[in-house]
């Protein structure tokens, strides 16, 4: 059994195949996925799991030396954003609009639907370096 606290086994394969500058989005459960971008779905019910506890979960296998985020995310959700910060810490944070945000998935390795239901809950996650 693994011993990290990461136990979904799609999430880890994403991770464990990314490389320095690679990314992963974590999302609400309204967020649009392109079709040919793999989608992780650990969406249960209304907010179950949520967004900051999934992205909690991945912070603890997926170094990360850059996130994205909305501004509407820090306008409209602020709540929702300072719980981001908490759990980046000094992480550089990249602002940009919920539509570019949404173009940017397009690059990413995988997209995570979560069962949240707070506006604009969604963040790109750039992979870093352990070295």
């Amino acid at each position: 059994m693994k011993k990290t606290a990461l136990l979904n086994s799609q999430i880890s394969e994403v991770i464990s195949k990314m490389g320095h500058k690679d990314t992963l989005a974590i999302g609400d459960c309204g967020l649009p996925i392109p079709d040919d971008i793999k989608r992780i779905d650990i969406a249960l019910i209304k907010n179950i799991p949520g967004f900051i506890e999934t992205l909690n979960a991945v912070l603890t296998e997926l170094q990360v030396e850059e996130v994205i985020v909305a501004k509407e995310t820090f306008e409209l959700s602020p709540n929702i954003f300072n719980d981001v910060k908490k759990a980046i810490g000094d992480v550089k944070i990249t602002f940009t609009t919920h539509e570019k945000l949404k173009a940017e998935l397009k690059q990413c390795k995988a997209v995570v639907r979560t069962g949240e239901q707070t506006p604009y809950a969604n963040i790109i996650l750039k992979s870093g370096v352990v070295f």
